[in-house]
């Protein structure tokens, strides 16, 4: 079993955040661990409130957790300030975890930079550089390279731009694409172009947590970056097309589909399809 660890804002939702971190390290064969930056008071229709917890608080954290147990990847969600991004950067360095990917939550889904200039940029200069794949969505990509992205090519041009601040890979995910839900990944001068067609379902909470999750657990596992991209999506396909509605807004998808399906014989009564 591969040891997996988030370092996050909490959901008290449990729909994104570390509780979908953990969630999908579990689904995929992973044991989860936990280092909490922010605490968000948030259900499925939005965010009321944000904590954020002090910065060498989260060193304590990084620290208990390296010190005892073999870390084999690392996922970084929400960072909410640059003393945060700096104490989380340090300590990577310092540890050096094989696998690193950072999901950069700078945008949110009303289109609102939740980042000050100056965290972005130290996202830019000290945690991309270290990172085995990042995972924006389009509106972050759009932050991190100043490119207006509208189509495939558009994302090609601003993972090439990302590619070039020193990760290895970098995956543009398209969901906020028109016509399409394709993705494209792009590493040592390679594009792929990971086809999708978008699914009707308002349960899509927590998707970009969950897919950066994913691709970490099957990194860690040894698949190449282009499988564990591959597998990760038919993963959340397969969380979303089999959601559960809960609460009034949009609900998460279904972490656990697969495990459920074989303890529950009701369970295709229950589930929302899309």
């Amino acid at each position: 079993m591969k040891n997996l660890l988030t370092i996050a804002g909490s959901d008290s939702s449990g729909g994104a955040g570390i509780q979908a971190d953990i969630k999908t390290f579990s689904a995929n064969g992973g044991y989860g661990m936990s280092v909490i930056t922010s605490v968000t008071a948030q259900n499925t229709t939005g965010v009321t409130a944000i904590h954020d917890i002090p910065a060498d608080m989260v060193i304590a954290q990084i620290d208990a957790v390296f010190s005892d147990i073999r870390v084999d990847g690392v996922k970084i969600g929400m960072l909410s300030n640059p003393e945060i991004v700096s104490a989380v950067a340090d300590r990577l360095r310092k540890y050096a975890p094989r696998i690193i990917i950072v999901d950069p939550v700078m945008v949110s889904t009303s289109g609102s930079k939740l980042l000050s200039d100056d965290a972005v940029n130290l996202i830019k200069t000290e945690l991309i550089p270290i990172a085995a794949m990042v995972t924006p969505n389009i509106p972050e990509a759009e932050v991190l390279t100043g490119v207006k992205i509208s189509d495939v090519h558009d994302m090609g041009d601003a993972a090439r731009i990302i590619g070039d601040m020193g990760c290895r890979y970098v995956l543009v995910k398209g969901g906020h694409l028109t016509d399409t839900a394709n993705d494209l990944l792009y590493g040592s001068g390679k594009e792929t172009v990971f086809e999708g067609t978008r699914l009707l379902s308002k349960n899509t909470h927590g998707t970009g947590c969950s897919i950066s999750s994913a691709i970490c657990a099957n990194l860690a596992k040894g698949m190449d970056a282009e499988t564990a991209v591959g597998v990760a999506k038919k993963y959340i396909r397969n969380g979303i097309k089999n959601s559960v509605s809960i609460g009034r807004g949009n609900g998460p998808i279904h972490h656990f589909y697969d495990l459920w399906k074989t303890s529950n014989p009701n369970i295709e009564k229950e589930h929302t399809s899309y």
